[in-house]
């Protein structure tokens, strides 16, 4: 995604991106931020992992020369179609944010700017400086948590584990709302006892607070050779995690499935329902509390 031109190391996706779309916010998943509203998404081509399993394998396995799709798009052309697609918030996402950085980075300075929320979903595989650099300009992230064992990341995704915890330290420490998605992939991460793992790290590292989506895994790109995850397998998942100390765990890819929504974790009252993207019922009040116990419930609703 960089070539040396002249000496100089330039990004070759920079305003070009591959994906455009107008998406619902419970799509990046987000949903303790700004739930039920539309946010501007785009990415370029590219990735800085390589998945076996990648679900957006046509768009992140794949150099952008590669793409029969690409918009030409600077970061004040990206503002102006947010708002004219009527988006408060944009999202960096599909890929990986890491790949297009310097295009990120500049977008989100306008957006900031302008007065629009940038959301970030990554695989958090990126060197702490840079992060750091970025973090001022964010406002809520998603990141992959794809096994807390360094093996499998090595197996799956060609990476490391350790980069991806400090991602979800460095954020948590800088002030951005975070939440965290794990694809649950049959035989090879969802075994209970690496689930209460990663949720007790979550739980000390992050707080108990951070919302947790289990992910259902569907056979893509180079891993079609398992079946997707049963739903059982996701609750039990659910369950592990809640266990370990996590208030807000979320069962993802799974349409119409309850425990897709916001519930309180002291009474159990229907906060945000939830039908795939959309949004069923909300009772949470203006300031973001439960309307039976009054307890603030974790989030940026407004």
């Amino acid at each position: 995604m960089r070539v040396n031109l002249g000496g100089k190391l330039r990004a070759t996706t920079y305003g070009r991106p591959s994906a455009v779309h107008v998406d619902p916010m419970e799509k990046k998943p987000l949903f303790h931020f700004h739930p039920g509203t539309p946010v501007f998404s785009l990415a370029t081509a590219g990735c800085n992992l390589h998945c076996l399993n990648c679900q957006n394998w046509q768009l992140s396995q794949r150099a952008g020369e590669e793409m029969e799709t690409v918009y030409r798009a600077d970061p004040a052309e990206v503002i102006q179609a947010a708002r004219d697609a009527g988006c408060n918030s944009l999202a960096y996402t599909y890929s990986d944010p890491i790949v297009f950085y310097e295009y990120v980075y500049d977008t989100s300075e306008l957006a900031h700017r302008a007065g629009l929320n940038n959301t970030y979903h990554s695989a958090g595989y990126i060197n702490r400086k840079p992060l750091e650099q970025l973090c001022p300009l964010l406002d809520a992230a998603n990141i992959d948590l794809k096994a807390l064992d360094d093996g499998f990341y090595r197996r799956i995704s060609g990476g490391t584990l350790k980069p991806v915890l400090d991602t979800l330290i460095t954020l948590r420490r800088e002030g951005v709302w975070l939440e965290v998605t794990n694809l649950l992939i049959p035989t090879l991460n969802d075994d209970p006892a690496l689930i209460r793992r990663m949720a007790r790290w979550m739980v000390a590292e992050l707080g108990p607070d951070t919302p947790l989506h289990l992910s259902r895994f569907r056979p893509q790109y180079r891993m079609q050779n398992l079946p997707p995850t049963p739903a059982s397998t996701l609750e039990r998942a659910r369950q592990e995690a809640l266990q370990a100390g996590l208030h807000y765990v979320y069962i993802g890819n799974l349409l119409g499935h309850d425990w897709g929504s916001t519930y309180c974790p002291r009474d159990g009252t229907l906060l945000i329902g939830r039908s795939g993207y959309a949004i069923t019922a909300y009772t949470l009040t203006a300031d973001g509390r439960c309307p039976t116990c009054n307890d603030r419930i974790p989030g940026i609703w407004s």
